[in-house]
């Protein structure tokens, strides 16, 4: 990793975006964003020994409408109320990938733990105006929504289906240094 110090990163939340887009009738996408989430990125002496963890709030969807919000919180989708929080742990990293790091991991939606790999990149580091350490990150990754048990879905007239299975996920992340 290019030069970034070690030690506990915490994940600022109102610098940082969790976010997603999925294929709607075939033609679009519709993306959202997870309004509430929290993690650590804890960095090693040896970069590629680091680790990162992470928990999103499933209640926390915005997608700009308030009905599919609503939707996407049942048992059709998330089913908050028996799987409320979503967590990926990683299991390593190395070089690679078009953001010069691939992060192995393991997401947990609604209940099914599936390995995943991020595709990111390290955005640099920098001082606050307070003189907090501050270092950014992004990351994409492409999963299966029914690997996870998301699986409503509704066929269309013409052909195809409701809602896409792919999921592209992206993090925009700005975390701190921990004193």
């Amino acid at each position: 990793m290019t030069a970034i110090p070690a030690g506990t990163w915490a994940i600022d939340p109102s610098h940082s975006e969790v976010s997603f887009s999925v294929r709607h009738l075939m033609v679009s996408k519709v993306r959202g964003t997870f309004d509430t989430f929290n993690g650590n990125i804890v960095i090693d002496a040896d970069p590629l020994k680091s680790s990162v963890s992470a928990e999103i709030d499933a209640a926390s969807i915005n997608t700009r409408d308030e009905n599919r919000d609503n939707h996407l919180r049942t048992n059709d989708f998330f089913d908050i109320e028996n799987h409320p929080q979503w967590n990926f742990k990683s299991t390593g990293i190395r070089q690679g990938g078009k953001g010069g790091y691939l992060v192995d991991g393991t997401l947990t939606i609604k209940g099914a733990s599936k390995p995943v790999t991020l595709d990111m990149e390290l955005l640099g580091t920098n001082k606050d105006p307070w003189g907090n350490t501050k270092a950014g990150f992004s990351a994409t990754t492409v999963i299966n929504r029914k690997d996870f048990g998301v699986e409503w879905n509704a066929p269309l007239e013409t052909g195809g289906v409701l809602v896409g299975e792919d999921v592209t996920i992206t993090l925009e992340i700005q975390a701190a240094l921990q004193a």
